[in-house]
C-alpha cells in the first residue's frame, strides 16, 4: 500500500476543548477513502489540519511521506492537493468557466508576460482555458459555462466548486459533504462524478460526507471516529456490521 496523506496521532485543542484526540489514519493512493462520523466528533477539524488550515497541537501529518505541519495552504496546491469545503463559496456573479478557472491561478505563469500579453500567455490562457472546458463537460456542466453562477441549481453549484478543485491539477483532493444539501437527483449524479474522478483522473479522494448511502456506495475503505478519537475503520461491509460505529450512531445500549 502507498501511503498518500497520513496522520500520526494528530491532537487539536481550542482551550478547554479536546476536538482531535489522538487521530491516525492513512489514506491510500489511489483510492476513495471516508471519514465519517456523529455530529461535533471532529470530522471538519482534521479535515483543516490536514489541508493545513489549522495547526495541530501534538503529532504530525505526511503527504506522501513528507511532514506537512509547518506547509501553509498554498504550499499544499503546489504539493498536488485541494479542496472543498461544506459551504459553497464560490463568485455569484462570475460565470461557470470563470469560477473553474479560478482554481488554476497558480498555473498562470510568468507574470510579466501576462501583463505584456506575450504568445506564451496567450498559449497558457488557452490551455488552462481548454482544460476547463474540459472538465466542465466531464462534470456535465458544459451548458451552463457561460451562466453566472448565481443562477446555478444548488447541485450544480457543488459540481462548480468540485471542478474548480480539478482545475489546480490535484493528485488528490478533499471533499468536505459534497452532496450536503442536495436533493436525491443530485446525490446520485454527484456520487457518479466522484467515482469517475477517481477511476478516470486517477485521482485520490478522501471525503467526509454525513450522507450513509453514498459513503457506502463510493469507498474503498472508511475510517470512523467519534470524540475526538479513532472508533473504527474498514471496508464498507466492516463499518456497516461494526457495533461500536452502530451504538455510537444510534445510541444503542449494551447487551
Amino acid at each position: 500500500m502507498t501511503s498518500h496523506l497520513r496522520c500520526d496521532e494528530v491532537t487539536v485543542r481550542f482551550g478547554g476543548v479536546v476536538a482531535c484526540n489522538k487521530i491516525s489514519l492513512d489514506v491510500e493512493e489511489g483510492k476513495i477513502i471516508g471519514l465519517i462520523g456523529p455530529n461535533g466528533a471532529g470530522k471538519t477539524t482534521l479535515f483543516n489540519v490536514l489541508s493545513r488550515f489549522q495547526d495541530c497541537d501534538d503529532g504530525h501529518v505526511y503527504y506522501r511521506d513528507q511532514q506537512i505541519d509547518a506547509k501553509n495552504t498554498h504550499d499544499m496546491i503546489n504539493l498536488g492537493m485541494a479542496r472543498t469545503f461544506q459551504n459553497i463559496n464560490l463568485f455569484g456573479e462570475q460565470t461557470t468557466l470563470e469560477n473553474i478557472l479560478i482554481g488554476a491561478h497558480h498555473l498562470i505563469g510568468n507574470p510579466y508576460s501576462n501583463m505584456l500579453w506575450l504568445p506564451s500567455a496567450r498559449r497558457n490562457e488557452r490551455e488552462l482555458t481548454d482544460r476547463a472546458v474540459e472538465i466542465a463537460e466531464m462534470l456535465n456542466l458544459g451548458d451552463e459555462l457561460d451562466n453566472p453562477v448565481k443562477n446555478l441549481p444548488y447541485g450544480h453549484q457543488k459540481r462548480v466548486e468540485m471542478a474548480r478543485a480539478l482545475a489546480a491539477k490535484p493528485e488528490m483532493i478533499l471533499l468536505d459533504e459534497p452532496v450536503a444539501g442536495c436533493n436525491d437527483e443530485e446525490t446520485a449524479e454527484l456520487k457518479e462524478i466522484v467515482k469517475r474522478i477517481n477511476s478516470e483522473l486517477g485521482i485520490t479522494i478522501f471525503l467526509v460526507e454525513h450522507d450513509m448511502a453514498m459513503v457506502m456506495t463510493v469507498c474503498d475503505y472508511i475510517y470512523v471516529i467519534n470524540f475526538g478519537a479513532n472508533l473504527a475503520q474498514g471496508t464498507p461491509s466492516e463499518i456497516q456490521s461494526n457495533r461500536d460505529v452502530i451504538k455510537a450512531y444510534l445510541g444503542e445500549d449494551d447487551e
